[in-house]
C-alpha cells in the first residue's frame, strides 16, 4: 500500500522464510513460460500432434496468464492475498501434472490453461510483499522476485532444450510439480495471512467483460499472422475484444456510482473491478500504456527478430539456434538477473518513476545501437547486454514497483492485475507486429537484412512512444512520496531482507 495505514496481519509469520516462499511459488510458475520454448517439437512428437495446436497451448497459456493475473488480483483485495495464492498454486498443481500424464493434445491444452491462471502468483507476491514490509524492504524484495520471474538467467531455456532432447518434455512439468509443492508448502509456512484491504464483492460481471475484452485481443494478435490480418476470425476477435473492453468500462463506471452510494459502502453491493476514474487518471493509464508498449518494442524484437535475423544465412549471421541462443540471448537474461534487484534497491530511494525513466531512456538508446550497428556482432552482443539491464532488471521492476504503489487504498490488486495483463498483451502485440513485419518484407521480395529492417525500426519507434508515455506517468503524491522514502512506520511483521 501506499499512501494509507496498512492493514495488520492476522497470523504473524516468520519473515525469513517469507521471501524464499514467494521465490518458490513463483519460479513453480515460470519455468513453465521458459523451459517448455524448446521443447515445443517434442510434444509434437511424443503426442502425435501438429505445431499448430502445439502453438495453440502456448496462447492459451499466455492469455489465460493475463485473464488470471487481472480476476484473482483483484480478487484478493476481498479475499486476502494468501488464499488467492494457494488456490493459483493448486491449479499449478493439477496443471503440471495434466501436462506431465497427457495422453493427448487435448489433455495438454487443458494443462496448460491451468499453469497460465496461475501467472497471478506473480502479482500476489509484489501485492503480499507490499502489505508487510516497509518501502526500502519491499523494493529489495520486489527486485529478487523480478529477477527469479526471469528464470535461471537464461540457463533455463538451453536446460528445456537438453531436457528434451535426453527425457522428453515430461521432465519439465515434473521438474514444476515438484517446484509447486514445494512452493505450497512454503506459502502456508511462511507467507503470513493479511487481512482483505477491501469491502464490499467482487464484480464478477466486470471481470467476466475484461476477461473476453482481453480473450479477444491476445487472440487476435497472437493468430492474426496465421489468420490473415484481414481475416473474418482476425475480424470477429479483435473487434470482439474491443466491444467487450467497452461494455467492461461502461460496467465499471455504473460499479463506481454505485460504490459511493450508501448499500456499498455496507459491502452488500459489488464493487468495481477497477474504479474507471481511476483508469482515466495519470496514476493508470500512461504506467499501462508504457508497460505495453515497453514489451511490444523489446520482447517482440528479443524474442522473434533478432533471433530469426542471427540465424538467417543470407541476411544474417548464420548462426544455429544454440549459438545464437548463448550469444543474443543468455547474456541479456543473466544480466537481467543483476539488474532487477539493482532497480528495487534504488525504487524506493530514488523514487520507483524515475527508476522506470531511467530503465526507459537506458532500453531505448541500447536498442538504437543494436539497430544502428547490426551486422557488426560484437556490438550487438554488448547492445543487447546493456539492454538486458535496463529492460529485463530495471524497466520490468520498476513498472511493477509502480503498479503496487501507484494504486490506491482498496485498489491494489485491480491496478497491479492489470499491469500484469498488459506485460501480456504487449508481448502478444509485439511478436504479432514483428512476425506480420518480416513475413510481409519477405514475400514483398525484401533481399537480405532488408527483410529485418521494418520490424526492427517498428520495434524502436515503439520504444520510443514508451519513453514518451512514462514521461507522462504521474509524480507520486506528498504521502506517497514519504512511503517511498522510508518515513512511514513499518508492519507488524518485521523485514529481515
Amino acid at each position: 500500500m501506499t499512501c494509507r495505514e496498512r492493514p495488520r496481519t492476522a497470523r504473524p509469520a516468520n519473515p525469513r522464510f517469507m521471501l524464499p516462499a514467494l521465490m518458490l511459488a513463483v519460479l513453480g510458475y515460470q519455468i513453465n513460460a521458459t523451459m517448455l520454448s524448446p521443447a515445443l517439437p517434442d510434444v509434437v512428437r511424443r503426442l502425435h500432434t501438429t505445431s499448430g495446436l502445439v502453438g495453440l497451448s502456448q496462447t492459451l497459456f499466455f492469455l489465460f496468464a493475463a485473464v488470471g493475473q487481472v480476476t484473482l488480483a483483484r480478487l484478493s483485495d476481498y479475499r486476502g492475498r494468501k488464499p488467492m495464492m494457494l488456490a493459483c498454486l493448486a491449479m499449478l498443481i493439477a496443471g503440471s501434472l495434466a501436462c506431465a500424464l497427457a495422453p493427448n493434445i487435448a489433455v495438454f491444452l487443458a494443462g496448460r490453461v491451468l499453469q497460465g491462471v496461475s501467472a497471478a502468483t506473480f502479482s500476489l507476491a509484489f501485492l503480499t510483499l507490499n502489505d508487510v514490509l516497509d518501502p526500502a524492504a519491499f523494493g529489495r524484495a520486489a527486485g529478487i522476485i523480478s529477477a527469479v520471474n526471469g528464470g535461471f538467467a537464461g540457463v533455463d531455456a538451453i536446460a528445456g532444450g537438453w531436457l528434451a532432447d535426453t527425457v522428453g518434455f515430461r521432465a519439465i512439468f515434473l521438474g514444476s510439480l515438484l517446484l509447486a509443492v514445494l512452493g505450497t508448502a512454503a506459502v502456508f509456512r511462511g507467507v503470513p495471512a493479511v487481512p482483505p484491504t477491501s469491502r464490499g464483492r467482487m464484480d464478477w460481471l466486470g471481470a467476466g467483460l475484461l476477461a473476453l475484452g482481453l480473450t479477444g485481443l491476445l487472440v487476435g494478435l497472437a493468430q492474426g499472422a496465421s489468420w490473415g490480418w484481414t481475416s473474418l476470425p482476425t475480424a470477429l476477435s479483435l473487434a470482439g475484444g474491443l466491444l467487450a473492453l467497452i461494455a467492461f468500462v461502461l460496467v465499471q463506471r455504473a460499479r463506481g456510482d454505485h460504490r459511493r452510494s450508501a448499500t456499498a459502502a455496507a459491502g452488500t453491493a459489488a464493487t468495481a473491478v477497477i474504479d474507471v476514474r481511476l483508469l482515466a487518471s495519470r496514476r493508470a493509464w500512461p504506467l499501462l500504456l508504457t508497460v505495453t508498449l515497453t514489451l511490444a518494442g523489446a520482447f517482440g524484437a528479443l524474442a522473434l527478430t533478432i533471433p530469426l535475423f542471427t540465424q538467417d544465412p543470407h541476411a544474417g549471421y548464420g548462426l544455429s539456434a544454440t549459438h545464437a541462443a548463448l550469444l543474443y540471448a543468455t547474456p541479456a537474461s543473466a544480466i537481467g538477473v543483476v539488474g532487477a534487484p539493482l532497480a528495487g534497491r534504488l525504487g524506493p530511494r530514488f523514487g520507483w518513476r524515475r527508476i522506470a525513466l531511467m530503465g526507459a531512456a537506458g532500453s531505448l538508446l541500447a536498442f538504437a545501437v543494436a539497430v544502428a550497428f547490426l551486422h557488426s556482432g560484437w556490438a550487438l552482443f554488448a547492445a543487447l547486454a546493456v539492454l538486458g539491464l535496463t529492460y529485463n532488471g530495471i524497466s520490468i521492476t520498476a513498472l511493477n514497483g509502480l503498479a503496487v504503489v501507484l494504486a490506491p487504498q482498496g485498489q491494489e490488486g485491480a491496478l497491479t492485475g492489470l499491469t500484469g495483463a498488459c506485460f501480456g498483451i504487449g508481448a502478444s502485440l509485439g511478436t504479432a507486429l514483428a512476425s506480420g513485419l518480416v513475413t510481409a518484407a519477405g514475400t514483398g521480395g525484401a533481399q537480405g537484412a532488408d527483410a529485418y529492417t521494418g520490424a526492427l525500426y517498428t520495434s524502436l519507434a515503439l520504444l520510443v512512444l514508451a519513453m514518451g508515455a512514462a514521461l507522462l506517468i504521474q509524480r507520486l503524491p506528498a504521502a506517497a512520496a514519504d512511503h517511498e522514502d522510508g518515513e512511514r512506520p513499518r508492519q507488524a511483521v518485521p523485514a529481515h531482507l
